[in-house]
């Protein structure tokens, strides 16, 4: 795969870069510490390099608040490890109380929109500082009356509404740990995940809408219920219906209702104290309990979402999210550096796919952020919102989830917004945040992410574990992020979370993705290291097959795995599900096959072409590749994923079928 084109798609005028935070930033180094730096380059150098003063700087930039001092910025036990590392021991802080630090009545706090569905219509309604405060007050104080102390756990089964916001800053203010599940899990789903942790409280919704369809979960929330025995009080939100139930359940009016004459009160915990949990996909197994902190998720997201989106005071911020992903926990981040939160419920394709581009408009969006897949699915279906909706506030298109493929690029700018600001942005659940991702005083390149971020020594490997430029290698991170997981929950000695990420290289981050670091210090990313395709020793990214079959006017989308044979032999089928009205003719298999040869190599073309149905999804959209590899190899499904972890759980069938018929 050649590099992208040297001619950027978009460029930062001078008075956007010198207004920027980063800009800012940067400028303050200067005057208050007496750093110069030429350029991002050297500040990102820096910044991995002297990893003390970087951090320090950025506590002190963002102004952060503590109860207490801290008295050491890091504190390494080991200099070949980044498990155990504390950082700014000593410090007491809280991150809902950073938040409202922001409290300001002459603009929203929250902005909220669903699908035209049951009781709740799609339009937009507001909730101001004030009655923002009030509820997270009334909540809280809900909490500290039936026993919530620091630490105890708050789990949540929500749609992407206010009350799941303010459920979580409520939990956060007492010193809680939160933890949320989207009522579109199954059932087994919520259960291995909520049951590592034990919690104390769960709120639920009664339900939630998709597709114009309003989907009751009341004899879900019942099962989970009796399935976690540590529970003490259960939450019941009427969502879908107002006057709905819960036997020996509070409501959430109810709560709202508590007396919180002492108003809205922070609990300071210590820096490293764990903030929430969030889980990995679990199709390869339970599901991992991953632990964050409070510190450093509250440090991460003011440097992420300030200087790498220059997010501003009073702007509006909307991720496309359900409360089963870490970018909602991520765009509640937003909040920290002033920003209204625009929250939506409901699917991205209904009535169809302009239905956010929709709320961009209505709501004012500055900051417009969705998956990949949904802005291939609008290339796709020749979308041109520029064309039919005013958006003169937005500023920055995100994407994430997978990779963003160059043509993707090339539509944004051409049906979205020429002079928008494309952020493509890859991190995960791990550090619930990102390593690479947007710069405002860098360009745009087709199908390159800008940068890697600051103070994330991302680097590529090659096969002697050396870092490479201009070539495909393993990611791996160098250096310690405050936002690493502080531990995976019920995790002694912490073997799991070693075996996760410290396995291949001891003391050395693989994060499980093929990048290349481009000769602009930009980042291409080629999919998931463990479904990488490898012919004749020659390492082959599926997101290339993806970008390439699905640029067929025929192709919907796509599926490819690589299957090791006996004899040393390597068999590379390629799934297509084809659009409407067409057959996997003769014809169009040649021209996949073309294609890919005239784009790539020969070692891009597949072995064999076969239609499918649909391609499997976990909820968070991702294509499910390495469990379909292995049940191609002949390995039990049920041992290679859960199904109640897939979007579509009934796409597995046809892959079973297949295996029987070989």
């Amino acid at each position: 795969m050649t590099l992208p084109t040297l001619t950027p798609l978009y460029t930062p005028t001078r008075r956007t870069t010198d207004q920027s935070l980063m800009k800012q930033y940067m400028n303050w180094l200067f005057v208050k510490k007496g750093l110069y730096f030429r350029d991002y380059d050297d500040l990102w150098d820096w910044s991995v390099t002297d990893l003390e003063d970087f951090w320090e700087s950025i506590w002190q930039f963002f102004d952060v608040q503590s109860h207490t001092p801290y008295h050491q910025v890091i504190f390494r036990p080991s200099q070949d490890d980044m498990i155990g590392i504390e950082w700014f021991s000593g410090s007491m802080l809280n991150y809902a109380e950073h938040i409202f630090r922001h409290k300001n009545n002459q603009r929203p706090a929250l902005l909220f929109a669903a699908e035209r569905s049951g009781t709740r219509q799609h339009r937009l309604t507001t909730l101001s500082w004030d009655e923002l405060e009030s509820q997270v007050a009334a909540v809280a104080a809900w909490l500290r009356e039936q026993g919530v102390v620091v630490g105890d756990r708050v789990v949540s089964v929500l749609p992407n509404c206010p009350e799941a916001v303010v459920a979580f800053l409520a939990t956060n203010a007492v010193g809680g740990v939160w933890s949320s599940c989207s009522p579109d899990f199954g059932s087994a789903s919520v259960t291995d995940r909520f049951l590592q942790i034990e919690p104390k409280v769960l709120i639920a919704a009664d339900g939630y809408t998709y597709n114009g369809k309003p989907i009751d979960k009341t004899a879900s929330i019942r099962d989970l219920r009796m399935s976690l025995p540590t529970l003490e009080r259960v939450v019941w939100v009427p969502y879908l219906q107002p006057d709905s139930k819960l036997e020996r359940a509070t409501t959430w009016q109810d709560v709202l209702a508590t007396p919180a004459p002492d108003g809205l009160v922070f609990e300071p915990v210590p820096f490293s104290h764990p903030i929430w949990v969030l889980y990995s996909s679990g199709t390869t197994g339970k599901p991992k309990a991953i632990t964050h902190s409070v510190g450093g998720c509250l440090l991460e997201h003011l440097k992420v979402l300030a200087l790498h989106q220059d997010v501003r005071v009073g702007e509006r911020y909307f991720w496309y999210s359900t409360t089963g992903w870490m970018m909602w926990n991520f765009a509640i981040g937003s909040m920290l550096a002033g920003a209204t939160l625009v929250l939506y419920e409901g699917a991205a394709g209904h009535p169809d796919l302009n239905v956010l581009w929709n709320l961009a408009e209505e709501a004012r969006i500055a900051h417009f952020g969705a998956g990949a897949a949904f802005y291939t699915a609008c290339m796709r279906q020749g979308l041109k919102p520029v064309d039919r909706f005013r958006m003169p506030n937005l500023r920055t298109i995100g994407s994430t989830g997978s990779p963003l493929p160059p043509e993707a690029f090339r539509w944004i700018y051409e049906n979205v917004k020429a002079d928008g600001w494309l952020i493509s942005f890859s991190g995960g659940t791990d550090v619930c945040s990102g390593f690479v991702g947007g710069n405002p005083l860098l360009p745009v390149y087709e199908g390159e992410i800008q940068c890697r971020l600051l103070g994330s020594k991302v680097e590529a490997f090659d096969e002697q574990a050396k870092p490479i430029r201009g070539e495909q290698g393993e990611m791996v991170i160098l250096e310690p992020m405050p936002s690493m997981p502080i531990y995976f929950w019920n995790d002694p000695n912490n073997q799991t979370y070693r075996k996760s990420y410290f396995a291949d290289y001891p003391g050395i981050w693989r994060h499980g993705d093929y990048i290349r670091i481009t000769e602009r210090n930009g980042v291409i990313i080629y999919g998931r290291s463990d479904a990488t395709l490898n012919r004749d020793g020659v390492r082959i990214g599926t997101s290339e097959i993806y970008s390439a079959v699905e640029s067929l006017p025929e192709i919907a989308d796509s599926l490819v795995v690589g299957l090791e044979q006996p004899g040393g032999n390597y068999h590379m089928p390629l799934f297509v599900v084809l659009r409407d009205g067409y057959a996997l003719t003769d014809e169009l298999t040649a021209r996949i096959k073309k294609t890919l040869r005239t784009q790539f190599s020969p070692r891009h073309v597949p072995d064999a072409v076969y239609v499918i149905g649909q391609v499997p999804y976990t909820i968070s959209g991702k294509k499910l590749e390495t469990p379909i590899k292995k049940i191609l190899s002949g390995v039990d499904p049920s041992l290679v994923t859960s199904k109640d972890t897939l979007r579509n759980p009934a796409a597995l069938d046809q892959f079973l079928e297949f295996v029987i018929k070989k």
